[in-house]
Formats: C-alpha cells, structure tokens, sequence
C-alpha cells in the first residue's frame, strides 16, 4: 500500500481519489485555500459536492494548513490544481515537497516566450525547482478523461509522462485499476503540449455548433460533417505544433486527439464555442457563463501568440494555422465567426 496526497480538491484532483484508493492505497486529499467548502462537504458527507457518488471509504480530508500532515510519510503527490494555479503551486507547494516523493500533475496548459517558445508546465515548475536547488521528480498526467466519467468508472486511458522510466513505472503500480489504463512515455513535451493545444482547437470545432444553431434553430439536429472537417483541420494543426516545438515522437499526437474528441463534448469550452458561433462575442460570451475564465482561451491565444512570433522570424507560415490564426481573432480582436472552410483544403498528387 502507497500513501498519496492529492493537493488541489478540484473535480480531476478529486477523482484521481477513486483510482488511488481503489487500488488499495492511503488517500489524502488537501484542499487549496479555494476548497474549503469542499473538504468541509467531503468530510461531512463522503461526497464531493460536484459529483453523484461518494467517495471510496477511507478517503481522509485535509484543509490546506493541514499540508505538512498530509504530505508527511507520503510515496507520491498528485497537483489538482488548474492552469490559474501554476504560480501557487510552484511558490506554495514544490518548496514543502520532500525530494524523494515524485509529483504528478494533472494541470495542462502552455506559457509562451517572446521568442515564441512555448513551455509545458513541467518546464515552468522544472526552472521554480532548480533556482531552490531542489530535486523533485516531476511527472505529468495526459490525455482523455474527464473527471465525472473517471468516478463512473467509465473505461479510460491516460498517459504518464516524465524524465525518470523506473519512477513512471511505480506511479502506474499504484494508480493502475481495471479501469484506468496507463501508458508510459518519457516524451514529456509530446503529451503536455497535446493535450493543452486541444483546449483551444475543442472552441474552435463547438464553434461549428453555434453556427449550426443559429442557421437551424437551437432545437436542430447537430450537423457532424463540419465539426468533423474542423476537428479533422485541428489535429493537422497540432500535429505541425508538437513538431514545432520538438516532442520526441509524434505520434503522442493520439493523446491530444482523444483529448480534444472529449472535449468538444462536454464542459465549458463547448458552451462559449457555440455562444460564439451563435454571435456572441468573447465579452458576451463569458457574461452568458457568469465570468469563468476558461483554459481554453488563454492556451488560444499564448499558443497563437507563439506562432505569430515564430513566423516574425521567418521559421513558419501562419497560412499552415488557419484555425488556429482564425480563434486568436475572435478572442484577441473579437471578430465575427467566419470559418475558413477552404483555407483547410490541400492538394497531394503521389
């Protein structure tokens, strides 16, 4: 049995619970300072106040003041955190963290570099180590899941990634469970860019949605065609991204596949796609969901942002990104939908 601290209450950090205490482990789950009502819930009913099913017996509940209880005798730790807590966890959490104990995060998203670089959040939490001195293990969790369907127990494959084999190798011994397969890559770059890209590519295919919506009447039956040649455009695009930005093997691009088909159909990156398609603009469209700030438009636009820096310096062609180019310019400069269906066409004669 393996002790795993859980820091970060959110739905993904919270279902990795029922893996991690259904392989027969000790589970704790630490709430940030923005959790309190949700470990207060957990420990008063056995059920995070999102989800439908209680959580597997023995889970234990920690408040973040609590962290160093959590944390002590601990064999590995798991980041819930979303991508608007990459800076906290670095400055609040890393420092606490034994170096012997290996980090898991499950946070995805991209920092971009005036020069165009774009960074994972390994990368980011990698240079955070190194100017302390410290020699945590990071390792990233990547691909196809969404939290509510992981505590169903619906069949669901993900991929582990980091720099150490033997280490990724204990992490899948204690988190493997008949339903949640792992795969094991040290292709960090590979997997941690696949599945952030696919946040901005799933608003651009539910985009297709709200166009249909609005031609057809909200009550018509979804039209597939086009939100299949964007998804199909979308996957081009990611895949000239992972080797722009020098993954190991491209074929880790099927992560950020699977992950991009699970997000168009569900969450919040699906519903301001299609207020946008529907006419709305981004400043609209967040109004309708109350303010949330979504991943998906701020990887959107670091991502674009990267790319119009790379082709500044003559290293490519933007007119190889025009989906990408095309949801920069409705977030960034609030431009109408206007899908460039023909821009996603391409001749190759063998």
């Amino acid at each position: 049995m393996a002790i795993v601290t859980i820091v970060g209450a959110g739905m993904m950090g919270s279902a990795l619970a029922f893996p991690a205490r259904e392989n027969g482990n000790e589970v704790r789950l630490v709430g940030t300072h923005l959790d309190r009502e949700i470990i207060e819930t957990s420990r008063a009913t056995g059920r995070h106040p999102k989800f439908t099913k209680d959580f597997p017996a023995g889970v234990k509940y920690y408040q973040i003041e609590e962290l160093m209880e959590a944390l002590n005798g601990a064999d590995m730790v798991i980041g819930g955190v979303s991508s608007f807590g990459v800076d906290w966890f670095a400055d609040e959490i890393l420092p606490k963290i034994d170096d012997s104990i290996p980090v898991l995060t499950v946070t995805k998203g991209l920092w971009d570099t005036p020069e165009g670089k774009l960074l994972t959040y390994p990368d980011v939490w990698q240079k955070k180590l190194d100017s302390l001195g410290k020699k945590l293990s990071l390792n990233a969790i990547g691909g196809p899941c969404t939290s509510y369907e992981l505590v169903a127990h619906d069949q669901t494959e993900v991929a582990f990634c980091g720099k150490d084999p033997e280490i990724l190798k204990k992490l899948k011994a204690i988190m493997a469970t008949d339903y949640y397969h792992i795969s094991l890559t040290t292709d960090v770059v590979g997997i941690e860019s696949a599945v952030a890209l696919k946040n901005g590519y799933a608003l651009g295919i539910a985009l297709t949605i709200g166009l249909n919506q609005k031609a057809f009447g909200l009550d018509s039956e979804l039209h597939y065609n086009s939100q299949a040649a964007v998804f199909g455009q979308a996957v081009r695009e990611m895949y000239k991204l992972l080797g722009i930005q020098g993954a190991a093997t491209l074929d880790n691009i099927t992560v950020g596949a699977g992950d991009l088909y699970v997000t168009v159909y569900g969450g919040r990156t699906r519903l301001v796609g299609i207020l946008l398609g529907r006419g709305l603009n981004i400043d609209e469209a967040k109004a309708e969901l109350n303010g949330v700030t979504l991943e998906s438009l701020v990887v959107a636009v670091r991502v674009a942002r990267a790319v119009r820096a790379l082709a500044a310096k003559g290293e490519v062609d933007l007119a190889e990104f025009p989906l990408l180019m095309h949801v920069d310019e409705i977030l960034s400069e609030k431009k109408e939908v206007n899908i460039p269906w023909e821009s996603f066409t391409y001749t190759s004669f063998n």
